[in-house]
């Protein structure tokens, strides 16, 4: 049985790997020549479209593992709870990446643009080329491309862009944009400042991630003290998953520490999110 358990893990752990995206579909549409590169056809994309194993599926495995180890289905009903629990941890950092990832798109995306500028292209034109070397306009790129190409309210367009998390800065692009066309100042001038205010706004929250980095470790380490200390009475000799999941008192310690345990957790970590939105 611990051997299944183990190559089930191995399994898991294999096919819950990172799916490689796809690729924008306002690119796609508005690409001007070339083929696309489908994928293969023994692909799990065709294969098995429907499946999608991600990461917060590790639970049920070591699971399997705690459960057979201790002789007991309890861990297994923890494990099925906790899925939903990571898939929610695990979606909420994505999104926090994403958010990162646009800010640095959009400080790009001012730069580029006045680079464009400089070199003598229109305002539009320039928004076109800087616009196909960043991933910054998410769902609102084919309005704004569209908007820039075909003489559209571009300003509105970017606005409605900047109400995606992380790219707020769209909003001051577009104010230099109105700025640019209803007064005729320059438009380069205004984006190299922009990208300034971005840029240094971005370094600043890079520098107070940096210095709670520290905390954030405290509690990862304060989380993992518990099987640490089963593991250290294992290696003297005790059983300690017997303990927990056959007697009462362990179960009754189980459950009173399990709730201090997420009760510590979570206000630590609503402590260090206090001083991140801070």
């Amino acid at each position: 049985m611990c051997a299944t358990a183990l190559c089930l893990a191995g399994a898991v752990w294999l096919l819950a790997g990172g799916h490689e995206r796809g690729r924008r579909r306002a690119r796609l549409l508005f690409a001007d020549s070339g083929a696309v590169a489908l994928p293969p056809w023994w692909s799990w994309e065709r294969l098995l479209p429907v499946i999608r194993l991600r990461r917060q599926w590790l639970c049920l495995p070591a699971a399997l593992v705690a459960a057979v180890a201790g002789e007991s289905p309890l861990p297994l009903v923890l494990g099925a709870v906790a899925v939903p629990l990571v898939r929610r941890l695990l979606r909420a950092r994505e999104r926090r990446r994403d958010e990162d990832r646009r800010v640095q798109g959009v400080i790009g995306l001012c730069g580029a643009t006045a680079g464009e500028l400089r070199a003598g292209l229109q305002p539009a034109q320039a928004l076109l080329f800087a616009a196909g070397s960043t991933d910054v306009l998410g769902d609102a790129e084919a309005a704004v491309l569209a908007a820039a190409r075909f003489g559209g309210d571009v300003p509105e367009a970017l606005r409605t862009a900047a109400r995606q998390p992380g790219a707020e800065g769209l909003a001051g692009m577009a104010a230099c944009w109105r700025v640019a066309v209803d007064s005729g100042a320059g438009l380069a001038v205004g984006l190299d400042r922009l990208e300034a205010a971005l840029r240094a706004e971005s370094d600043q929250r890079e520098d107070l991630k940096a210095q709670l980095a520290g905390a954030w470790s405290t509690i990862a380490l304060l989380a993992l003290l518990p099987v640490a200390g089963l593991a250290m009475g294992w290696a003297l000799g005790a059983d300690p998953l017997h303990v927990l999941f056959h007697t009462t008192a362990g179960l009754a310690c189980l459950v009173i520490g399990g709730l201090l345990e997420t009760a510590g957790l979570c206000w630590a970590g609503r402590i260090v999110r206090a001083g991140e939105k801070a």
